[in-house]
């Protein structure tokens, strides 16, 4: 599977962008996908995740606020995110990893083994 992310862009604090991340390929339900995001200087951290059984898993800074959702005939996950902080500001990537490897860490970059382009979201104050 390949991945593509888009939908980030500038938004004012408070406001509101949803991301998708399209995959190539017919096996997409039986990928557990995740969102994670890079701030200048900082570290990638996990945001959100979503299993192939649609359960969900978020960070504490942004549980509340963002949704993660998958649409399996569209072959996409889309990260909803709602009133956003500066502090949101990053380049957000989306990941996927197959389930059929058996039981794995949701919320850990070394569980996913295919990564999208990354896409930037800037948040004004």
């Amino acid at each position: 599977v390949q991945l593509q992310a888009s939908g980030g862009g500038l938004v004012q604090a408070g406001g509101s962008l949803r991301l998708s991340c399209a995959a190539s390929g017919r096996t997409f339900s039986m990928y557990g996908m995740g969102w994670f995001r890079q701030a200048p200087g900082k570290e990638r951290d996990f945001v959100a995740a979503i299993s192939r059984l649609r359960s969900t898993y978020y960070a504490d800074s942004v549980k509340g606020r963002f949704t993660i959702s998958r649409d399996n005939a569209k072959n996409t996950v889309y990260l909803q995110m709602n009133s956003l902080k500066p502090e949101d500001a990053a380049v957000y990537y989306c990941a996927a990893v197959h389930s059929g490897g058996g039981a794995y860490n949701s919320t850990a970059q070394s569980s996913y083994h295919v990564w999208g382009q990354g896409t930037l979201v800037t948040v004004s104050s």
